[in-house]
């Protein structure tokens, strides 16, 4: 069986980031799949799931009602090694072209006051595991290390 192209990646260089995980065509149309490396793998301790569960909550609410957005957000959503998310859009695109987007993004979190969109028992199915501080933490964290100032080395996968 063939290894999987995210599994290719030497994720002992990997560092926080911004990254192209993988373009595919979809009938006629290019799907980009992102992946938004918060914490640093094999070296940081991952996210907690209240965390990260606040974040997809957050960040799925802000991104699939954006104004320019919404229409190409196919979907987010967790990593299951818990130290990012992936960010799936329609089109072909580099980690560039969506800067802007996901510096928004950081921003609605980080302002974020009151009760979390979907947090309750009708709307969620672990609605009691959200922890919007550490949300908050993590978000500025990858704002700083990422986002803030771009560096090729956080936008292009290691070797």
């Amino acid at each position: 069986m063939d290894k999987i192209a995210s599994f290719t990646v030497n994720h002992l260089n990997l560092l926080t980031g911004l990254y192209v995980s993988r373009t595919d065509k979809l009938g006629e149309e290019n799907i980009t799949t992102f992946d938004l490396r918060f914490t640093r793998p094999n070296t940081e301790p991952v996210m907690d799931t209240a965390a990260i569960h606040a974040i997809e909550h957050l960040a799925a609410t802000f991104l699939r009602n954006h104004k320019e957005w919404k229409e190409r957000i196919i979907y987010f959503g967790p990593m299951g090694c818990r130290t990012g998310f992936y960010l799936i859009l329609a089109g072909n695109l580099k980690p560039e072209d969506i800067l802007e987007l996901l510096k928004e993004m950081c921003h609605f979190i980080l302002e974020f006051e009151g009760e979390i969109p979907g947090a309750s028992a009708k709307d969620c199915g672990n609605y009691l595991d959200m922890n919007l501080s550490m949300a908050k933490y993590y978000t500025s964290k990858y704002y700083e290390e990422v986002l803030k100032d771009p560096k090729p080395t956080r936008m292009n996968y290691p070797l």
